[in-house]
């Protein structure tokens, strides 16, 4: 097992199949530090690969990380910049190590308006690791829950237009294995457990389909402070929490 440092009976606890983040705090741990936003961003690219080194060893099966949203656009052009060529550094720096621990990289979003660079990193990444049987790293990048139920729905649409699929057929798992995360095995699709740093307390836009039944946990510490004990401390807290998925 991992080092809890509570030891609640270690052998009791479930370590979550899917873990998600929302990876939030960068910009205003580079303002306390009189840095530019972008050197936060950096930071929390670091932070991101040793989270993902403690999650493999976890046992978590998926980590899907909140990259880049559809909303991001918006920001300063620079920044946006800065942000985009982080997965060419992350697979330079990060995705060697990674892959000889085994780990499988994918992504999820809408790939269309990522610059050239940053989606062929990504494709270099996804290809070299494709073939590794251990954690898959899920990057949400230029990723939308709403756009992502929209296409979804769009997809459904044409199968029934042209009597692929009846309208009585469309059934919860139907429209799971049209969403992004329908590339991802069938039993760990959904999060068990969210988390998000920095203090903020809402999805923003993050798997809203998928997190129907997740556990949440927030927390101020900023992304790039977010760490290996940082992880055990959620997943702890996750163990203490009664899912009941409706019942009683």
């Amino acid at each position: 097992m991992f080092g809890f440092k509570n030891k609640e009976d270690e052998s009791s606890l479930q370590v979550p199949k899917h873990i998600g983040i929302i990876m939030d705090g960068n910009g205003r741990w580079a303002k306390t530090r009189m840095q530019p936003r972008v050197l936060g961003h950096k930071a929390g690219m670091e932070a991101l690969q040793e989270v993902a080194k403690a999650a493999s060893r976890m046992g978590v099966q998926v980590l899907t990380v909140y990259a880049f949203s559809t909303e991001n656009w918006s920001r300063p052009e620079k920044e946006v910049k800065f942000i985009m060529n982080l997965p060419v550094e992350f697979y330079d720096r990060y995705v060697p190590e990674l892959h000889r621990q085994g780990v499988k990289i994918q992504m999820i979003g809408d790939v269309d308006r990522l610059p050239a660079a940053t989606s062929d990193s990504l494709r270099r990444a996804e290809e070299l690791t494709a073939d590794n049987q251990g954690m898959i790293l899920n990057f949400a990048l230029n990723y939308g829950g709403r756009a992502e139920l929209t296409k979804a729905v769009q997809k459904i649409v044409k199968q029934v237009q042209v009597g692929a699929l009846e309208a009585d057929q469309v059934t919860d798992q139907v429209i799971s294995s049209h969403l992004y995360t329908g590339v991802l095995p069938e039993e760990v699709r959904d999060p068990e457990l969210i988390i998000r740093t920095s203090g903020e307390m809402r999805l923003s836009n993050f798997m809203p389909w998928q997190s129907a039944y997740s556990e949440f946990y927030f927390t101020d510490t900023l992304w790039p402070d977010f760490d290996a004990q940082s992880l055990e401390e959620a997943v702890q807290e996750y163990n203490r929490r009664n899912r009941r998925f409706g019942g009683v």
